[in-house]
């Protein structure tokens, strides 16, 4: 038996997250079990460095499974991505230690979060952007300055539930905001960027929802820094929706 670590990458419009469920709800990892039983015959498990969310993407997801397979690792590669459907894909495929673990040696997880200002919807974006319906640019500055205060060691109770326990404590290694290109007809675009050793249930979704009211001037940035102290978990905030979120890098 040989472990063998993937980096995926996905569409996750279709899916109901990565982790597999009763059924046959469409998930990415069963998914993948699946391809990987077509083309092995085998029953395996898959296990991923991070549970997304329905409807959340991924560039660098990684994930690792054990298989007896008598050929190369790049024939299983394209044997396996010949079996996925057109929204997955093995970017990556190699042998590795069998006690790596992808989620417990993970060192930092890195996510990015794409929004765009615009007067009417564009159809191309909006599968994996956030329309916001503004008529004018948001403060890219302050939500900078907003962005800046998470980096660092602090309880980020107002912007998520823990998966599991109770400790919402988290090291945020990058917190960022860039102004992207706009194409025609869009006002703005925006790409938040964050990387942590470990992530809330909802916490980047919830963190861009606080930040775009900055941008909107309808929520301070000393109102930003005070809720955020506070590690309240029922402030009142919107949560920004799944499709603008994407899983872009996992370090070891």
């Amino acid at each position: 038996m040989v472990r063998y670590r993937a980096i995926v990458a996905y569409d996750g419009s279709l899916y109901f997250g990565f982790q597999r469920q009763a059924g046959s709800t469409p998930t990415i990892q069963g998914t993948i079990e699946a391809a990987i039983e077509q083309v092995t015959r085998q029953t395996v498990t898959v296990i991923g460095a991070g549970r997304t969310d329905t409807g959340v993407h991924a560039t660098g997801q990684v994930i690792a499974f054990d298989a007896d397979w008598k050929h190369t690792p790049r024939q299983l590669w394209r044997a396996l991505n010949a079996r996925l459907p057109v929204t997955v894909a093995l970017q990556s495929l190699e042998v590795v230690d069998a006690h790596f673990h992808p989620r417990f040696d993970a060192r930092s997880r890195a996510y990015e979060y794409t929004l765009y200002v615009a007067e009417v919807r564009q159809p191309l974006l909006n599968a994996f952007a956030w329309h916001l319906w503004d008529r004018q640019p948001l403060n890219v500055t302050a939500m900078q300055a907003a962005a800046g205060l998470l980096v660092g060691v602090h309880d980020f109770g107002t912007f998520g539930q823990p998966p599991q326990g109770e400790n919402t404590v988290r090291t945020v290694f990058a917190s960022e905001i860039i102004e992207m290109p706009a194409p025609a007809f869009v006002m703005q675009m925006l790409r938040y960027r964050i990387e942590a050793d470990a992530f809330l249930y909802r916490m980047v979704r919830r963190i861009v929802g606080a930040l775009v009211r900055v941008g909107r001037g309808t929520l301070s940035l000393d109102e930003f820094a005070t809720a955020f102290g506070a590690a309240d978990s029922t402030w009142p905030n919107e949560t920004a929706p799944a499709q603008g979120l994407c899983l872009t890098n996992v370090s070891y």
